[in-house]
């Protein structure tokens, strides 16, 4: 068994709409020195099959869990 976290996030020099949402609500409430927010997001799994968990869990990725033209994703794999 293996526990799998895949962090996607949007490549650099794709809008961010979220994070500058946050980015903005973080200056009205006071935090000014914040810059270049970005919003990604985490999921998080257990394998069952740890035998090239590496290899399928990329697949997962590039067939459903990011999307590659847009987003980036980095894999961990415990």
């Amino acid at each position: 068994m293996a526990k799998v976290r895949v962090h996607v996030y949007l490549k650099p020099g794709v809008l961010d709409v979220q994070g500058k949402a946050v980015e903005q609500a973080l200056h009205g409430l006071g935090w000014t020195g914040v810059s270049n927010a970005r919003v990604g997001k985490m999921i998080e799994f257990d394998l069952a099959d740890a035998a090239d968990a590496e290899a399928e869990v990329k697949k997962m990725c590039d067939t459903l869990l990011a999307n590659t033209v847009i987003e980036s994703y980095r894999v961990e794999i415990a």
